[in-house]
């Protein structure tokens, strides 16, 4: 399910939140980590969001860029990147999320939005690494993109896969340009993403929204 509100609104949220954010963080602050000497055009991503809030390190000085990301670290930079309400929020009711967990609040957010759901077990796997075409439909929900109608990619491993909403997600993220795949004919739909791509992941679909607003508010 899509979350209740429309792309457009979400977009002013996100343009009053990167307002206060520069306000508090200088444009040219440095960030504190000490591994992202071979990250190349991620640095831009990791920067940006890490100063405005939406993404944090695995330590005070080491952000792991080609480690694995984890579901619940996707959580919790989808909703720092909304500026969702993570205190006032529902039990989604995961056994293996805890409310005395970081990341409680953000899942449970996310959750209440319709933007992520669990396991038929009622789990959430917030320590599993998330796959590339999950971070696809969270992207597409969390920034309410566009569907694409074909389910038909350039990819051929997406193209053999049996959920069509799959398939819809990943091509999204490709007419939105947020991705281009790991290859000119591959995705790799069940690999896992690391922490730099996430960041660049995030950083254009931030951009995307934040574009849309712009043309609206110029109309």
């Amino acid at each position: 399910m899509k979350a209740s509100y429309s792309k457009y609104v979400l977009a002013a949220t996100l343009a009053a939140t990167t307002v206060a954010y520069v306000a508090q963080v200088p444009a040219t602050a440095a960030v504190p980590f000490t591994d992202l000497k071979n990250v190349g055009d991620h640095y831009t991503a990791i920067e940006e969001l890490y100063n405005s809030g939406i993404i944090t390190g695995r330590t005070a000085t080491t952000f792991a860029p080609y480690e694995a990301a984890t579901r619940a670290e996707l959580a919790l930079f989808i909703a720092n990147a909304l500026h969702l309400d993570t205190k006032n929020v529902k039990d989604p009711g995961f056994t293996d999320v805890p409310k005395n967990s970081t990341y409680y609040g953000a899942i449970a957010a996310l959750y209440n939005a319709g933007i992520i759901g669990g396991y038929k077990d009622k789990t959430f796997k917030p320590n599993d690494y998330v796959k590339r075409s999950q971070v696809a439909k969270m992207l597409v929900l969390a920034f309410d993109l566009e569907l694409a109608n074909t389910t038909t990619t350039k990819f051929t491993d997406v193209n053999s896969i049996q959920d069509m909403d799959t398939r819809r997600y990943i091509q999204t993220l490709v007419q939105y340009n947020i991705t281009k795949g790991t290859s000119t004919t591959t995705f790799s739909p069940n690999d896992s993403v690391k922490r730099a791509q996430l960041a660049t992941f995030l950083k254009r679909a931030i951009d995307y929204t934040q574009s849309d607003f712009d043309i609206i508010n110029v109309e």
